[in-house]
């Protein structure tokens, strides 16, 4: 009898310690399935603005100021920035660059009243014959290196004579609570219709993402030194200044409860965001919803 009591405890014993292992193991599966969800949505403030899709509106532009009122109107696709989370879409300006043998366009907008940020620069040059346009991110939204290069014949570069006729280089002169007269406020899209609108498009073979710039003398940017200090949406390379307000001012799209919470900043750093807390993070029950019924019938769509 003291024999079987005795293995009986033994075996009480192993069942628990199995119980044991099994619970640390379904933990340890979920911690990691709830990782891997949230990496995949995942966004930061540069997935508003595809560099890509602003090279290819930019060699079918007229003009520099035609450029402006196509990142801004309401039909396009390419503009869905948000960097104050307002729910608003960032109204870009463009300012049009001459320097030496180079042409282009600093784009910016302002966060707030005299906060600017410059977000991408694009730069015309001609090599043997053909138009070359190159693309570089702000390295605070984009992170460094982030170059795009696409070359195509001049032909093709509709605004390339505008570009080196005489004029006077454009420079939007519209800002903070001025904007054109049919302009009016636009909400962003979704992420995911964000990026669908952009799938398959024969701009994601043409224009090639580089790590250097393809530029025989890059341009100056009168805009070089324009960076907001008032952006809530997690940036890749933020400053110092721009990681110190965003710490006192978390993004308001951190998902709250489920699988949003704590996990998500960890995910965040991990992924080299460069900010801190919610900054680092975003979920499928962000700010992003459909567009506005304002957006109908305007020649404006969306800013600040």
């Amino acid at each position: 009898m003291r024999y079987k009591i005795k293995e009986a405890k033994q075996r009480i014993w192993v069942y628990t310690l199995m119980g044991i292992c099994l619970y640390s193991w379904l933990l340890t599966s979920c911690e990691r399935s709830r990782t891997e969800y949230v990496t995949t949505i995942v966004q930061t403030a540069a997935d508003g603005l595809d560099l890509q899709a602003v090279t290819d509106l930019a060699t079918r532009s007229k003009s520099a100021e035609d450029f402006e009122k196509k990142l801004n109107s309401p039909g396009n696709s390419v503009n869905n920035l948000d960097l104050n989370e307002d729910d608003v879409v960032d109204f870009i300006k463009v300012t049009e660059v001459h320097d030496k043998a180079a042409r282009g366009f600093s784009l910016t907008t302002e966060v707030a009243e005299g906060d600017e940020q410059e977000l991408c620069t694009i730069q015309f040059e001609e090599e043997n014959g053909q138009a070359s346009v190159n693309t570089q991110g702000n390295q605070s939204l984009y992170g460094n290196n982030h170059h795009y290069h696409y070359t195509s014949s001049l032909s093709n570069i509709i605004l390339w004579s505008y570009l080196w006729n005489s004029h006077s280089p454009y420079s939007s002169r519209w800002g903070w609570n001025n904007y054109p007269g049919e302009y009016q406020r636009a909400k962003p899209r979704s992420y995911q219709q964000y990026n669908a609108a952009h799938k398959g498009k024969p701009y994601r073979t043409a224009v090639k993402k580089t790590s250097v710039s393809r530029a025989k003398q890059p341009m100056k940017s009168p805009n070089l030194n324009k960076t907001a200090t008032k952006i809530k949406a997690p940036l890749k390379n933020p400053t110092r200044t721009q990681r110190a307000f965003q710490s006192r001012n978390p993004s308001k799209t951190l998902s709250r409860g489920g699988f949003g919470g704590a996990k998500s900043n960890k995910v965040g750093s991990s992924r080299g965001f460069g900010t801190q807390g919610s900054q680092g993070s975003r979920s499928s029950s962000s700010r992003f919803g459909g567009w506005g019924s304002s957006r109908s019938g305007s020649a404006f769509g969306g800013g600040k």
